[in-house]
């Protein structure tokens, strides 16, 4: 992760993706219960940080919070998980159109720091932070909707599949893949071209094919329900 992005993140937010990292890798399998203490002295901090990840983790499904037991490893299943990445193309591919239609300077400016942090990230195979900022860039498009109700859901459909996203940056020329295509929004949008913004937009967010096979093969091993 770069230095700039390091400076801007929470020590909730780290201790978060660190053990999202040991969810996805299968490392803490579903139904794993999550001890603060246990997690506290692991990773050498005290249990309010560890709280704060706990709850991040359950407000993007991959942790329950459950009285009396305190926070598992959700169990997510596959069928599920490509349904919430179908309606995710759908509000992008919204915003994508929206966004070609009402795009102001400022957005474009928003867009282009975004999408050079993008390009900086991935020469340099930084995954995580290409992570951020692609997180960056996606907001970017969602503001640029200037749709208030349309950006709430497409950020609340963000967390909940956070680490998925994250999860495919890891698959192989997928940070070279992702990085082609937001240049493809990106033109799309300066061009208004509404069309080619939402298709554009959508497509980069949906899995199918090749992508559905890649991030099933590398999510296969972590526990995952078949539906």
């Amino acid at each position: 992760m770069n230095t700039q992005a390091d400076s801007s993140i929470s020590t909730g937010t780290r201790l978060r993706d660190a053990i999202e990292n040991e969810i996805v890798s299968g490392a803490l399998l579903p139904g794993t219960r999550l001890d603060e203490t246990v997690l506290a002295e692991r990773y050498g901090v005290s249990r309010t940080p560890i709280r704060e990840a706990l709850m991040q983790l359950a407000n993007s499904g991959l942790v329950e919070i459950r009285p009396r037991r305190g926070a598992i490893v959700a169990e997510v299943g596959l069928d599920r998980l490509v349904e919430m990445f179908e309606v995710m193309g759908e509000l992008e591919g919204m915003a994508g159109r929206l966004a070609a239609r009402r795009i102001t300077a400022a957005d474009i400016a928003a867009l282009d720091e975004a999408l050079e942090a993008c390009r900086h990230a991935a020469a340099a195979t930084d995954h995580d932070g290409y992570y951020y900022e692609n997180e960056r860039f996606h907001f970017a498009l969602y503001n640029a909707s200037h749709n208030g109700f349309l950006i709430e859901q497409c950020m609340a459909m963000n967390r909940r599949l956070k680490p998925y996203r994250r999860l495919q940056l890891r698959v192989r020329n997928r940070l070279g893949t992702s990085l082609a295509e937001h240049e493809g929004i990106v033109a799309a949008l300066k061009a208004q071209d509404t069309d080619a913004a939402e298709r554009l937009a959508r497509g980069h967010v949906v899995i199918q094919g090749e992508r559905f096979s890649d991030l099933i093969a590398t999510i296969g091993k972590v526990g995952f329900a078949a539906a």
